[in-house]
């Protein structure tokens, strides 16, 4: 009876975090909570906007064309040796999309938000060949590890907010495992690498 609810729980909860979406949460986020929620809307939006095309929107475009091409359903993609060409498509948009904010003059310590999701991407990538990590929890590793990068720039104190997604992160591993997406091995390695990437990219690279 508990599998009944449990795993329709676990589907929703890994589709609503996929690993897409966090460059866009992060900027997002650092508007709402810090104070360049003081720029101007429209800047803010652009900002947003572009990011959510390169990171999501054409990402995910490419991927699913990507399966229908080959007949395949997200499942299939499951597999590892499957998962190479969506991670290099996806690190390809994300690399024009960072070059696209050198361009437009992007602070820094804003860009290295997707640096560090460039980064966590890239390992998980090469991770991949051999072993098949989750990306889910590289991706909110690498939110959890931005956070406290942005606290130590900012000076702030995001305790509760840090909490809170500390909780999101250990549901979302739990639903990775209850789907048999991974081991719980790999959803450790997971969220390890995705911090670590999360706090070089905006602390130290």
């Amino acid at each position: 009876m508990e599998e009944k609810y449990l795993r329709p729980a676990a589907r929703i909860l890994s589709a609503v975090f996929t690993p897409f979406y966090v460059p866009t949460v992060g900027f997002i986020a650092l508007f709402l909570f810090t104070y360049l929620g003081m720029l101007q809307w429209r800047y803010q939006l652009i900002i947003v906007g572009v990011v959510y095309l390169f990171t999501v929107v054409l990402p995910m475009a490419a991927i699913y064309f990507y399966q229908k091409v080959n007949g395949w359903s997200l499942r299939h993609l499951s597999n590892k040796e499957r998962r190479v060409v969506p991670y290099a498509m996806t690190i390809v948009s994300y690399v024009i999309c960072l070059l696209l904010m050198y361009r437009m003059g992007i602070p820094r310590f804003m860009s290295g938000i997707l640096v560090s999701s460039l980064l966590a991407m890239m390992v998980c990538a090469t991770v991949n060949i051999w072993w098949k990590i989750s990306a889910h929890m590289a991706a909110i590793g690498q939110f959890t590890g931005g956070m406290v990068s942005f606290s130590l720039l900012f000076y702030s104190n995001n305790i509760g907010w840090l909490c809170f997604v500390i909780l999101l992160a250990g549901m979302l591993g739990t639903s990775r495992i209850l789907l048999r997406q991974h081991t719980l091995a790999e959803v450790l390695v997971g969220f390890g690498v995705g911090f670590v990437c999360g706090v070089a990219g905006i602390l130290f690279i």
